[in-house]
């Protein structure tokens, strides 16, 4: 799976928990590498470039948690 494939998996899944749930990193990595079939690895690279991009953030309540920016 190309690492744009994997991109758009990650940031699908943060903005479908919106509202609902944080999302930490390790469940993010999980989740996508179940799904996709791919190492946590990769997953992983693929979250650090989203979060590089602006298009995601980290957010800090009691441990580290990855949502959509604020517009």
């Amino acid at each position: 799976m190309e690492k744009e494939e994997v991109k758009k998996k990650i940031y699908e899944l943060v903005e479908k928990s919106t509202g609902k749930k944080k999302l930490k990193p390790s469940d993010i990595q999980k989740t996508i590498s179940a799904e996709a079939g791919i190492s946590r690895d990769e997953v992983k690279d693929a979250l650090k470039d989203l979060i590089d991009e602006g298009r995601l953030i980290y957010t800090y309540f009691g441990g580290s948690f990855v949502e959509i920016p604020p517009k």
